[in-house]
C-alpha cells in the first residue's frame, strides 16, 4: 500500500478516513471530531462545548478530536471491537466495517504541529485492525503531553498480542512541538525504527505482522483544568504518507 494524503480537498476523503474516535465504545455523536480540511492541511481542534467521549464509561473525563483509517464493531452488547480500555467491555453503538487505509509494513510518516497546554496531548499511532483480539499490537509513532512538551512517547504496545513484548518509552527531544516536524516509523518484519525529521531516535527489535489502522488525534483532559479558562488545543497536519 502506498499513498500520500495532502488534505488539498475541502472535504475529508471518506474513502480513507472516518471523523470519529472509537465510536463503538461511545457513539458517533460523542466521538465526532471538530475539524477543518483543505488548503493543504487538516486542522483538528477541541472547542469548549465539545462533549465528553464515552461519558460514564471512561473513568477519566476525556474529550477528543481525531480521525482514523478503519472502523468496525460487533453488535451492541458484544465485546467485538478494537482498542477496549476495560475488561469485558461492551459495544455501545454498532459500527459497520470500514477499511480505508490498512498498511502492513513500510515507511509511515506524518508532518504536523500541535498547539497544546498542560491539560492536553496530541498523538499519531498505528493500531492492529483487531479482527481477532490478538491482532491488537500498537505502533505509537508519537504522543506528547502539553505538561511535558519535550517528552515524546513512542514504541510498541503489546496489548492483547501474546507474541509481542511491551517496548515503549519517552524520548526527550529538543524540538518545539508547535512547529512543523515529520514523525515516522520504518516498519519491517522484525524491526521498528522511529525517526523525527529523518533522524533515528528509537529502535524496537520486534513488530506486529498484521495490518494496522492509522489514528491521528488531539485530546483534552478536563480534570487537569487550571482556572475557568478552557483552552482550545489544536493539531495541524500537513501530510500523511505510506510507502
Amino acid at each position: 500500500m502506498s499513498f500520500v494524503e495532502r488534505f488539498d480537498s475541502p472535504e475529508l476523503d471518506r474513502s480513507r478516513w472516518v471523523p470519529w474516535y472509537l465510536p463503538h465504545w461511545s457513539s458517533r455523536a460523542q466521538s465526532a471530531a471538530t475539524y477543518e480540511v483543505g488548503g493543504g492541511e487538516l486542522r483538528l481542534s477541541i472547542p469548549p462545548d465539545q462533549p465528553l467521549w464515552a461519558e460514564g464509561v471512561h473513568e477519566t473525563p476525556l474529550r477528543v478530536s481525531g480521525i482514523q483509517s478503519a472502523n468496525f464493531s460487533g453488535p451492541v452488547g458484544s465485546t467485538v471491537g478494537g482498542q477496549p480500555f476495560l475488561d469485558d467491555q461492551r459495544v455501545r453503538e454498532e459500527q459497520p466495517e470500514f477499511w480505508g487505509i490498512t498498511p502492513l509494513y513500510g515507511h509511515i510518516e506524518i508532518r504536523m504541529r500541535a498547539v497544546i497546554t498542560p491539560r492536553s496531548m496530541a498523538a499519531f499511532w498505528l493500531s492492529g485492525i483487531e479482527t481477532e483480539p490478538s491482532m491488537s499490537g500498537e505502533i505509537c509513532v508519537m504522543e506528547v503531553f502539553g505538561s511535558a512538551p519535550h517528552g515524546f512517547g513512542m514504541g510498541l504496545h503489546r496489548f492483547r498480542d501474546p507474541r509481542l513484548t511491551e517496548d515503549w518509552s519517552v524520548v526527550e527531544l529538543p524540538i518545539d512541538v508547535s512547529e512543523l516536524h515529520t514523525y515516522a516509523v520504518d516498519w519491517r518484519r522484525d524491526e521498528l525504527v522511529f525517526t523525527v525529521d529523518g533522524s533515528a531516535v528509537k529502535r524496537v527489535d520486534q513488530a506486529p505482522d498484521y495490518p494496522v489502522q492509522l489514528q491521528i488525534a488531539v485530546f483534552d483532559f478536563p480534570e487537569k483544568a487550571d482556572g475557568d479558562e478552557v483552552p482550545v488545543p489544536e493539531l495541524i497536519v500537513k501530510h500523511v504518507a505510506v510507502s
